[in-house]
């Protein structure tokens, strides 16, 4: 019996891919809810093809449209669909491909319905971590990785006692800008940002990897994901993106986990998470093509984020929603022209520093901490633009 799949943002990148993983695995999984932000022919095309029993959509005005054209399909629309459709199937594992920390909410009404969550949206953990483990732990759900370097991760770690751990090494190919100074980078374009070396992403994530935010992002979520202290978790720079993670453990060896750098090979793990390697037709490493697997220290001079992203993660509190949500609104900001690619992180930090943060947050203070992040920074990039 094929199991069920609610695949939240399916018609981005990561939710396109795991479609394509999907097709390849007709056998095990059938999809029975996918999410859109708005009415596409890309998302029409998508029910055409997986028939799906429920869809959610921001518009109430296109769910009409939806529902009319497919009377048999249940619609959710407006504020609280993605979490609707996250609780629709108490069966299913839920695939939160969502970007941003809109993915909050839905992944802890999945999780606390008791569904696994295969999560690709690093927003939820880094600015609700502790809230959305402790509600996994509490229904016995499941927060599956699904990003590269968690899935090497957990692969690394399976059978292993953490206190066997001694460091976790999260590689990162150091983004198109790897090896530029600071004053190299004063006039970079949107297009030289979006011109990532190794992997086809969407923008807002594309931008986190030049400026490296999405590093500081991993370190943190791997912290909560794993139990492990932020302090053991270390960010290495590896151009060719091939070893995706490693630990080091107490013994002194070290285990690597390698791979082509193919997002569905990791969302292929994920989805078989419980049921051990499947077959699959993705690509191959060819080692002896390779040659050569190199490393080199991260440049915090150039690439503050992960510095300041860790600096959050130790505060904790509300202060990663803050950090989070500022990196959101300024990486837009950017790839509309609106704040220097070099002003990204200074802007996240200043917002940052204007929070009085709140410890052990409720998810109500977690979004509204959410909230004035993102209305602080657009009020200062309104500012910096002479936008009044």
């Amino acid at each position: 019996m094929s199991k069920a799949l609610i695949l939240l943002g399916c018609t981005g990148s990561i939710g396109s891919q795991t479609l394509d993983v999907v097709r390849a695995n007709r056998d095990a999984f059938h999809v029975a809810g996918v999410s859109a932000r708005r009415l596409s022919e890309r998302f029409l095309a998508t029910i055409q093809e997986v028939k799906p029993a429920a869809v959610a959509l921001e518009s109430d005005a296109d769910a009409v449209r939806l529902a009319d054209q497919f009377p048999d399909l249940t619609v959710f629309s407006g504020p609280t669909a993605l979490q609707q459709l996250a609780a629709y199937d108490q069966s299913a594992v839920v695939v939160n491909a969502l970007s941003g920390s809109i993915g909050i909410e839905p992944t802890l009404a999945a999780l606390s319905n008791g569904c696994d969550v295969a999560l690709a949206n690093k927003e939820t953990l880094v600015a609700a971590g502790p809230l959305v483990m402790e509600t996994a732990r509490l229904r016995g759900a499941n927060v599956i990785p699904v990003d590269s370097e968690h899935v090497a991760l957990a692969q690394c770690l399976s059978g292993s006692a953490l206190q066997t751990v001694e460091k976790l090494l999260i590689t990162a190919s150091g983004g198109p800008f790897r090896g530029k100074t600071p004053a190299e980078l004063r006039d970079v374009t949107v297009d030289q940002a979006l011109a990532h070396p190794n992997w086809s992403m969407g923008s807002k994530i594309t931008v986190d990897s030049a400026t490296l935010m999405n590093k500081g992002l991993e370190i943190l979520e791997a912290h909560h994901l794993f139990q492990i202290p932020l302090e053991q978790i270390e960010a290495v720079i590896h151009p060719q993106s091939i070893v995706h993670s490693m630990v080091q453990f107490c013994d002194g060896s070290i285990m690597a986990q390698l791979g082509a750098h193919d997002m569905r090979i990791p969302i292929h793990y994920a989805l078989f998470y419980k049921h051990g390697r499947k077959d699959s037709q993705l690509p191959r490493v060819n080692l002896l093509e390779i040659g050569q697997l190199t490393f080199e220290p991260l440049d915090h001079e150039t690439f503050p984020a992960v510095t300041l992203a860790v600096q959050c993660g130790k505060m904790g509190g509300t202060i990663p929603a803050v950090m989070n949500a500022a990196n959101e609104v300024a990486a837009h900001a950017f790839l509309r022209g609106e704040l220097a690619y070099l002003k990204i992180i200074d802007m996240v930090a200043a917002v940052v520093e204007s929070h009085t943060p709140i410890y052990r947050p409720t998810l109500e203070q977690i979004l509204d901490a959410d909230r004035f992040a993102r209305e602080e920074t657009e009020k200062r990039i309104r500012k910096q633009v002479g936008m009044h």
